[in-house]
């Protein structure tokens, strides 16, 4: 996770919500991209879950869209993509060859908790009454979405011992 150029003690409300709709958007491509893989893989389970977070991404972002044009109208956004990376989007290197859904699951998890990291970090540094109040709602969203993937993932039996060093090749001779 990666930020660069935003000074949040000096962060404006509209710099916030883009920020945070810049999150979500990174976050849903992240995910339809895993299934993607997934489905290249034979793994639709994994792919299935995949696509259930990128549309809870992409719900959370259309709502902060939303609220963001009804304060600022058609504003410019100042914040761009080249100033987020990796903020709540899985790293490239979970997504795995024939994952499972408690593996794709697992990541997902990760996911949320580094974003709630992210919006608690960054509470201290805020100076804007409402952007720090924004960061918070955000962080206590984060919380909630930790509890949407772990109720699914207590749902699941443990993967039956396999793991992606399973499908390793062994090295051969020439």
């Amino acid at each position: 996770m990666s930020t660069s150029g935003i000074d949040f003690s000096r962060l404006s409300l509209r710099d916030a919500l883009d920020s945070a709709v810049l999150i979500e958007e990174e976050a849903m491509e992240r995910y339809d991209e895993f299934a993607v893989q997934m489905d290249v893989h034979h793994t639709p389970e994994a792919a299935a879950f995949f696509r259930f977070m990128s549309a809870n991404e992409a719900k959370h972002g259309a709502a902060l869209a939303a609220y963001r044009r009804s304060l600022f109208q058609d504003a410019p956004r100042e914040v761009t993509r080249a100033m987020l990376w990796d903020v709540e989007a899985p790293d490239y290197d979970e997504a795995r060859a024939f994952m499972t859904p408690r593996a794709a699951m697992e990541a997902a998890l990760r996911c949320e908790q580094k974003a709630h990291a992210f919006f608690a970090t960054a509470l201290p540094r805020l100076g804007d009454a409402a952007v720090k109040a924004l960061f918070e709602e955000l962080r206590n969203d984060e919380v909630l979405h930790q509890q949407l993937v772990q109720a699914e993932l207590d749902k699941l039996p443990p993967d039956a011992g396999a793991g992606p060093e399973s499908f390793v090749d062994e090295p051969v001779g020439l």
